[in-house]
């Protein structure tokens, strides 16, 4: 059933989406900024911050590709709640990891749960919005995530450290998540009538056969590359090759979450006038363009805001771009969180899961001034890729 033909409005879905979504960021990027503390703590070398990092987002493309289709079949709020609750209790867990390898493995468990959060929260808004507020709607949801994962976590982090362990920390983010659980449980319908007839593989061969949809998985795999990136290790990269102090490491990370925000909200609302593609490439342009830039920017802090905030007010972008209007325009609405979750399962694998770890050799080896070329690179190939999307914001009709 779809949530637009329920008592609910627009208003409220979005919101609830878009709340449980910034709880999905706290979850995934609360541990950047206290990498450089617990690497201490537990004795970690930056190759290590690369497992940890990687774990999580090899899960969440796994969990995304399988519980995406899922909710395609069963509903929404089975998938949505479920994946709420554990992630809720295991960010707490992380507060317990003595080691590296118990660090990993919840860190494993937290990514199968945000990975299937995504997919139908994605479908669920997109669902319950008109075409031409396809790219608003999705930008208000997607925001959520680098507003409190990578603008408010951090600024909090760094108030807390100096008056609280680390441990205690990420125990204190369980509770609003499950309050989140409780209300997506008692008031989100379920936004797709159960449909046990289908075949997972046969879906997957579906969605695969939309030229938009084979574009968007390697595009996802280089805006992750970026993003993962530029979160997991910068803050080792301020501290190490900057000599920056955590105070104000503290801040130039809350850039990330600045420019996400910005980005997320805005550039997709313009595409919804523009157009997707126009957005796209322009924005592939501005993440390479600031790369390059915070390369070159030396130790000034506030020249480091700045440029971390245009990669990831460009960067994050295209993510909700990818993952948002252009892959729902582009295939039927019965398949769109089966959609989204090949893309993402894509963009995690690559991008999410073996970027960092390959950037944390790279620290080793090299140097951890030499990160940032890996980003920089994704975004070459990117920019050859998006030429050959195809437009779906006056699409009629979904078309291969």
């Amino acid at each position: 059933m779809s949530p637009a033909r329920t008592g609910w409005s627009e208003f409220k879905i979005v919101g609830l989406m878009a709340l449980g979504f910034g709880l999905v960021g706290i979850d995934r990027f609360l541990i950047s900024p206290l990498f450089p503390t617990i690497a201490k703590e537990l004795h970690l070398n930056y190759s290590d911050i690369g497992y940890i990092a990687g774990a999580l987002a090899l899960a969440w493309g796994v969990s995304a590709l399988l519980m995406g289709n899922i909710s395609d079949r069963i509903g929404r709020r089975k998938v949505l709640t479920g994946a709420m609750l554990l992630f809720s209790l295991l960010i707490g867990a992380s507060g317990l990891a003595s080691g590296l390898m118990g660090l990993v493995l919840v860190r494993i468990v937290m990514g199968v749960a945000d990975g299937a959060y995504t997919p139908p929260s994605i479908s669920a808004t997109l669902e319950a919005s008109p075409p031409k507020r396809h790219g608003l709607n999705i930008g208000i949801q997607q925001m959520m995530l680098p507003l409190c994962g990578l603008a408010l976590a951090p600024w909090l982090v760094g108030q807390l450290l100096p008056h609280m362990s680390w441990r205690w920390i990420f125990v204190l983010f369980a509770a609003p998540g499950l309050l989140l659980t409780i209300a997506v449980w008692k008031f989100l319908p379920e936004a797709a009538a159960p449909d046990q007839e289908r075949n997972s593989f046969a879906d997957w061969k579906a969605v695969l056969r939309y030229r938009n949809i084979r574009l968007l998985m390697p595009l996802m795999l280089c805006w992750l590359t970026c993003l993962i990136t530029t979160s997991a290790l910068m803050p080792s990269y301020l501290i190490d090759h900057h000599h920056l102090g955590l105070g104000q490491m503290g801040g130039i990370m809350s850039a990330i979450g600045l420019g996400s925000t910005v980005g997320t909200l805005v550039l997709p609302t313009l595409s919804d006038v523009t157009g997707r593609k126009p957005v796209m490439i322009g924005s592939t342009l501005g993440v390479a363009g600031s790369l390059w830039m915070l390369a070159h920017a030396g130790s000034d802090p506030a020249m480091l805001f700045v440029w971390l905030a245009a990669v990831h007010l460009f960067n994050n972008a295209c993510i909700t771009l990818t993952v948002g209007p252009i892959c729902a325009e582009t295939v039927p609405t019965s398949l769109t969180a089966t959609a989204t979750g090949v893309i993402i399962a894509c963009g995690e694998l690559g991008g999410g899961g073996l970027a960092p770890i390959i950037a944390g050799h790279v620290a080793d080896s090299f140097g951890i001034e030499h990160i940032l070329w890996l980003p920089l690179g994704a975004m070459g190939i990117a920019l050859a890729l998006t030429l050959f999307l195809k437009e779906t914001r006056w699409s009629a009709k979904h078309g291969q």
